[in-house]
């Protein structure tokens, strides 16, 4: 089976999936998932783009929705016939974005798989808020995505606020690149265009109503998402409602994803550890290797907070967001 393909490496299959591809059957070929609407998938490979299912077997065999295929996944296909296709198989995940699902179910929401860049927009206007950006890069980084922030609609604010809110999100201790963006006046969009490369794929994060789609639509040159009329407080009205992967023309892939409303973490070791580097290297002079950080003596976090250089407001959400992963990394119980 021939996976090396000009068409294929513009999705973004490199050498890292090769010996992946091997899990297909030779009678199957390797597609990328382009889209996911209510249990129907969009695939495309070298033979074009098709609608798709999973099959039963697949189905059988699938123990968590977490394992089902999402925006961005390679997958095993069956051309059933010249305009549709059958998912035999998932290949491994090399990134990915999840979520915990809303509610109070503890089960695992994929977002989308194999992104090398996401965007994380919040609206210089109504969305702003650090510790829901803390969110996202904890998700981010769990994935092995790497982050990139974007303040839209900075042409609702004037200079002196927006050098605020960065402000605020470096003393936050967050080190990710931030572009100002406007989609008004095409503020920052070249900086969103530029770094983006051939077979590299790139996902929006964010609230629903922040410019997604718009953004999107700049950076093809065309309307080809629907967008909502903005209201009078500058908040967009939420459009995306489902996900998918757009090929752009001056090289890359983008996914835009629905806006959401909650983003819970799960289990993020690593992605707490990135996201409050700062907090974790002040534990290591901690009195105790097991300082909960509460009241210990000798604790350096509980004395970086006193000393003013660690904002107690990044501690606080510190702590709760290694709650809620702690939480969610416990095996619930079986009912009876």
């Amino acid at each position: 089976m021939e996976i090396n393909s000009l068409e294929l490496s513009i999705l973004g299959w490199n050498s890292w999936f090769n010996d992946l591809g091997k899990d297909c059957q030779p009678e199957q070929q390797i597609a990328r998932v382009t889209a996911v609407d209510r249990g129907w998938y969009t695939v495309r490979n070298e033979a074009g783009e098709v609608a798709a299912q999973v099959t039963g077997k697949f189905l059988h065999t699938t123990k968590a929705t977490s394992e089902m295929p999402c925006v961005g996944d390679w997958v095993c296909v069956y051309y059933d016939a010249k305009d549709a296709a059958s998912i035999h198989g998932v290949l491994p995940r090399k990134s990915f974005l999840r979520r915990k699902t809303a509610g109070k179910d503890t089960q695992l929401q994929m977002i989308a798989a194999n992104i090398d860049v996401a965007f994380i927009v919040q609206s210089c206007q109504y969305d702003f808020n650090v510790p829901r950006l803390e969110r996202y890069l904890v998700m981010v980084s769990e994935g092995q995505v790497e982050p990139v922030l974007v303040l839209s609609k900075t042409d609702l604010v004037d200079n002196d606020a927006l050098a605020q809110y960065i402000a605020e999100i470096r003393a936050a201790g967050i080190n990710a690149r931030i572009i100002a963006l406007s989609n008004v006046t095409g503020s920052g969009l070249e900086e969103i265009r530029e770094p983006m490369i051939s077979g590299k794929t790139y996902c929006l994060l964010g609230s629903s109503g922040v410019g997604k789609s718009t953004l999107i639509n700049r950076l093809m040159g065309q309307d080809i998402l629907r967008t909502g009329r903005v209201r009078a407080s500058g908040e967009g009205r939420h459009t995306t409602v489902r996900r998918q992967l757009i090929v752009l023309e001056q090289g890359g892939m983008i996914i835009d994803t629905p806006g959401m409303r909650e983003v819970g973490i799960v289990a993020a070791k690593e992605g707490m550890e990135d996201t409050f580097d700062d907090i974790e290297e002040l534990a290591g002079s901690c009195r105790f290797n097991n300082c909960s950080h509460g009241n210990e003596p000798g604790c350096a976090v509980l004395q970086a907070i006193q000393a003013g250089t660690l904002p107690s407001a990044r501690y606080e959400n510190y702590v709760k967001l290694k709650q809620e992963a702690k939480s969610h990394a416990r095996p619930r119980r079986k009912r009876p």
